[in-house]
């Protein structure tokens, strides 16, 4: 390939070398530069790619695309001034697998909470429905039965270009992919061709990253002025923030909602540990989804496949028989007939959905156990708010690590702690070792009770001081579970 045809659609602004002149690949990482690389000088959150341009140079690489021309150059070296080397990484990486998300109909989802569900149950009723489909997720990439590990919400530009050209080579129709705020603000999505973007909800989280919450909002919104014109874009008219998604996008606009008129609507007959039921669009449907919050993500993906032209029943059908992602509320019963739940809440909002959920749904004799911690070297202002809400919604909570990171996890407790109330400090206890916590939570458990093990999910693994331990919530619960026989 020609270093003229990675470049089409790039706004230069600066040029020292020819264009005329072949490549061997494309990388951003200046430790995995070879002979005949082009290298991207990307500038980072923790370092700058200009910094790196010598050692790319030196390990091979004959073209330089930056933002600034280096005061030392090498006449054998082409460089390459653009106004924004993410931006340009996202649109050759797209250029130079052959803008493979034009080849099939790409649709992403986000939001704070229930991306994850969205996704994969789009994933699901997609194959369902005959087509072959790949997904783009947090849990896992998948393209039809082939499962990819996943190490981002949202990979790279050149890993995310290469996956999606995997798809196309199955002959995937569909893909569905999570997009994650950093990814937007970080450009991780330039230079792909969408066909629809959905909006779940947007709450209090990642501010360690985007300092403020107008930030995080102008962040999930850019990705909806992005659209092209031709692209749907599903919004969620019950979250405030719903409309604003839609403000400046060219994309035809569509609502979905439970509370109010929309152009999908739903109305919750009947929310239990059986499952949802629901009148869909006047239609009466049963669902294995339990919790009113997947109502809301039930309805996107209804709305989602209709507007991807599929047959109404059909879509209903299929729906009817899905179950959600690994870690979203992902329940089990011991055979003393005690609730265990997993589940990847680690923002307020998420947490205080998944408890009202298991309020709407319990009897009210038995009691509700959380087992709670928070993430390491992230945004700590929701550590007391979580510790509150876990406490103003449960009978008793167990504070314990999560991820903590390079924390001190008695620290990021004593955080959490902070934000208890006086009359909620009788049902708080703290144990650090979270296998500890999680087995004295079952052991406090009686039949009918609920145990909720919130932050987590699906993780298989607990990081501590950049060590990544193997740690299955859902593998400790079931261990608790049967010697409880």
């Amino acid at each position: 390939m020609q270093l003229q045809d990675l470049l089409y659609g790039i706004s230069i602004t600066d040029l020292a070398g020819t264009t005329s002149r072949n490549f061997n690949t494309i990388a951003f990482d200046s430790r995995k530069v070879q002979e005949g690389d082009v290298f991207f000088a990307i500038k980072g959150t923790l370092s700058d790619g200009h910094q790196f341009i010598p050692v790319a140079i030196e390990k091979g690489a004959h073209i330089i695309i930056s933002e600034e021309l280096p005061g030392e150059r090498r006449e054998q070296v082409t460089y390459v001034v653009v106004e924004d080397a993410s931006v340009a990484l996202g649109i050759a990486a797209a250029n130079y697998f052959g803008n493979p998300s034009a080849k099939l109909q790409l649709v992403g989802v986000t939001g704070t909470n229930g991306k994850t569900t969205i996704a994969t149950l789009l994933y699901q009723l997609f194959r369902r429905l005959g087509y072959k489909s790949g997904l783009i997720s947090t849990v896992s990439n998948r393209i039809e039965e082939r499962i990819i590990v996943s190490t981002h919400t949202t990979p790279d530009p050149i890993a995310l270009n290469s996956l999606i050209s995997d798809m196309v080579e199955a002959g995937c129709a569909y893909c569905f992919m999570e997009v994650s705020s950093h990814a937007v603000v970080q450009h991780r999505i330039a230079g792909l061709t969408f066909a629809g973007g959905v909006f779940s909800n947007i709450t209090h989280d990642h501010l360690d990253f985007h300092l403020t919450f107008d930030n995080y909002i102008k962040a999930k919104k850019a990705f909806f002025d992005g659209l092209p014109r031709n692209a749907f874009a599903l919004t969620n008219l019950d979250d405030k923030n719903g409309v604003v998604m839609l403000q400046n996008t060219k994309a035809s606009k569509k609502t979905y909602a439970l509370k109010q008129l929309a152009d999908f609507r739903a109305h919750l007959i009947e929310n239990s540990f059986r499952g949802l039921h629901l009148d869909i669009d006047g239609e009466d449907v049963f669902f294995r989804l339990v919790g009113s919050f997947n109502a809301y993500n039930l309805l996107a993906v209804y709305g989602t496949a209709l507007l991807l032209e599929q047959e109404r029943l059909h879509v209903l059908t299929g729906l009817s028989d899905l179950t959600g992602a690994e870690g979203r509320f992902d329940y089990t019963i011991s055979p003393g007939g005690v609730i265990g739940i997993v589940d990847y809440a680690h923002t307020p909002d998420a947490v205080q959905n998944v408890l009202g959920t298991i309020q709407d749904i319990r009897k009210g004799t038995e009691q509700v156990i959380t087992v709670i911690g928070c993430g390491g070297d992230r945004d700590k202002s929701k550590r007391p708010v979580m510790a509150q809400v876990a406490c103003d919604w449960s009978d008793k909570v167990i504070l314990t690590s999560d991820n903590p990171r390079t924390e001190d996890p008695q620290a990021i407790i004593a955080d959490m702690e902070a934000g208890v109330s006086p009359s909620n400090r009788r049902k708080i206890m703290t144990i650090l070792d979270r296998r500890e916590a999680i087995k004295t939570a079952c052991h406090l458990a009686r039949t009918g009770d609920i145990v909720l093990l919130a932050g987590k999910g699906h993780e298989k693994y607990q990081e501590i001081n950049g060590v990544r331990h193997h740690f299955d919530d859902k593998e400790v619960l079931t261990e608790q579970f049967n010697l409880m026989r």
